[in-house]
């Protein structure tokens, strides 16, 4: 998060969310004459924004530059529905507005807990054949079954501690091939990351990936500057996976009580599908898929 360093903290997150949405929504989109609120680059100008949101001008350019950091729920409502947020985007907004007012509660710094608790441990075998995994905050794969690891396709050729669900995404060559909407898949995964950034952005498990990624990855870069902030915890996903064929089985991800903000992550079908097959063929070793070719071939 080198570029976002230099320009300061407290309310600048505020305004650095602001002033990407803002670039997103162009006059038409907000009701605006074609000749209002227009500027040379896409979206709005301040002025189309604090009109919309019925505040002044300068007020609005205050919030942007960190100059003001206590708008009122009125306020940020009203720049919510100016920008066209979607429910997480607003509530994102919220939580930012409260941590430039001094609302939130104060960040706590600590060292990243690599580790999952056994009984999670035992939660990934028991729900095989169906590939799980545990990621951390920041998308590390911290623990997984055998069917877990090898949904992703190329990611156990890489050391433990670089499997990372999103360093996987922009930087493996096999991710391109595997996912069928790769675009909604890695706005995604730089949505999770930027509304973690915005609530810690000092952490430096954080600050070192996204600085990896912003030096490696123009297409990070593009849309880590967007700002986009997206959640998704249920729903399904196509796979073009290299070993089975194409797949679309259901995937849940639940939050860890008590864990730094791990995740269970799972993806399941119905038996006897096509899908559900193709899992059971994820969850079998390579070793253990010659051994049984070998077995039927002897009798």
């Amino acid at each position: 998060m080198a570029r976002e360093r230099q320009n300061g903290r407290g309310g600048s997150e505020l305004g650095t969310f602001l002033r990407a949405h803002r670039a997103q929504v162009t006059p038409e989109q907000a009701g605006l004459p074609a000749g209002i609120g227009l500027r040379r680059t896409p979206g709005l100008r301040r002025e189309g924004l604090a009109t919309l949101a019925g505040v002044s001008v300068d007020y609005y350019v205050r919030l942007e530059r960190g100059k003001e950091n206590n708008p009122s729920p009125s306020v940020v409502g009203a720049l919510a529905k100016a920008l066209r947020l979607h429910p997480a985007e607003h509530e994102h907004l919220r939580d930012l507005a409260a941590r430039a007012a001094g609302s939130s509660p104060p960040e706590q710094a600590f060292e990243p807990v690599r580790t999952v608790r056994p009984g999670v441990e035992l939660l990934l075998e028991s729900v095989r054949p169906f590939p799980a995994y545990v990621i951390s905050r920041t998308m590390d794969i911290l623990a997984c079954n055998p069917g877990g690891l090898r949904l992703f396709a190329g990611l156990a050729d890489w050391p433990a501690r670089k499997r990372n669900v999103v360093r996987w995404i922009f930087l493996h060559p096999a991710a391109t091939e595997l996912f069928d909407d790769w675009d909604e898949q890695v706005r995604a995964c730089v949505g999770r990351l930027r509304a973690l950034a915005g609530i810690e952005p000092d952490a430096p498990d954080l600050a070192e990936l996204v600085d990896e990624l912003l030096k490696k990855s123009p297409e990070f870069t593009e849309l880590w500057e967007r700002y986009d902030v997206r959640r998704h915890t249920h729903g399904s996903k196509t796979f073009h996976h290299p070993e089975v064929g194409d797949l679309t089985p259901d995937y849940q991800s639940m939050q860890l009580e008590g864990t730094q903000g791990q995740r269970f992550v799972a993806y399941f079908a119905e038996p006897g599908t096509p899908e559900h097959d193709k899992l059971v063929l994820l969850d079998v070793s390579r070793a253990e898929q010659a051994e049984a070719a070998s077995t039927e071939g002897v009798g």
